[in-house]
């Protein structure tokens, strides 16, 4: 469909994926896709420490070498979170984006650092270089057609349809370079009722004059900060979490 439609995009494979479906993978690259990073074994940040997580992300650069040839400039948080170190290890591997957060819907940003305190407020740290392509539970495939078992994942198509068409609708007239990006996985939208549904979406993104279907490298690279971010990025470095009061009343407290 891709190919049809002449849409380059980003697929975001785990390394272990690529290593045990090296031939799907090398075709998704030979056919001009950007290749970004994904983690290792889809692992959880959050639910390791600083050097296993160094380690799996090295591990997967090592795989997408061996199979692309590349060292992927963007990437996406297996599950969309972070640790508190994965700020610190993506720009200590130089990638140029990361598509994780969600702290803004329609529109790139700069993800930032924050000083967590429970009774005086939050003090804002500086942003990242690392531009933030924003991701979406509205715009992924996956909480509405997935049947898990404990997920229904059963949504009338048209239903879904309408609903990312009106997110597109509204970037398109209300969001000055406004970014549509959407989440989609092979083993859900791969389905043939689901393809029919991203044909339609397709047709009716491409009846909008002045729409770009861009890969997130492309994005990320022709991205200019508006004065606001550039001064988020000068803010002093500040970070951590202050300990839960005694008496908040918490678990455990």
């Amino acid at each position: 469909m891709f190919k049809e439609n002449n849409i380059k995009t980003t697929f975001f494979i785990p390394g272990h994926t690529v290593d045990t479906f090296p031939e799907i993978s090398k075709a998704i690259f030979d056919a001009g896709h950007e290749i970004a990073h994904h983690g290792y074994y889809h692992e959880n940040p959050t639910l390791v420490n600083r050097d296993t997580e160094r380690r799996l992300m090295d591990l997967a650069f090592a795989c997408y070498k061996r199979h692309f040839g590349i060292r992927p400039v963007g990437y996406r948080s297996p599950y969309w979170d972070y640790s508190e170190n994965t700020l610190d290890l993506l720009e200590e591997a130089g990638f140029l984006y990361d598509s994780s957060l969600m702290a803004r819907d329609l529109v790139p940003y700069h993800p930032q650092r924050w000083q967590v305190n429970w009774e005086t407020g939050n003090i804002a740290g500086p942003a990242s270089a690392i531009l933030e392509i924003p991701v979406s539970w509205y715009l992924d495939d996956f909480p509405a057609l997935a049947y898990t078992g404990n997920q229904e994942g059963m949504s009338d198509t048209d239903g879904v349809l309408r609903r990312w068409k009106d997110i597109f609708t509204y970037a398109y007239h209300h969001q000055e370079n406004g970014l549509y990006a959407m989440a989609l996985h092979p083993q859900i939208i791969g389905h043939g009722h689901h393809m029919m549904m991203l044909s339609r979406l397709i047709e009716h993104i491409k009846g909008h004059d002045g729409v770009w279907f861009a890969t997130c490298e492309e994005i990320a690279s022709v991205w200019v900060d508006d004065e606001e971010d550039r001064q988020k990025m000068l803010r002093p470095d500040v970070r951590g979490v202050a300990p839960v009061p005694d008496d908040y009343g918490w678990p455990g407290k």
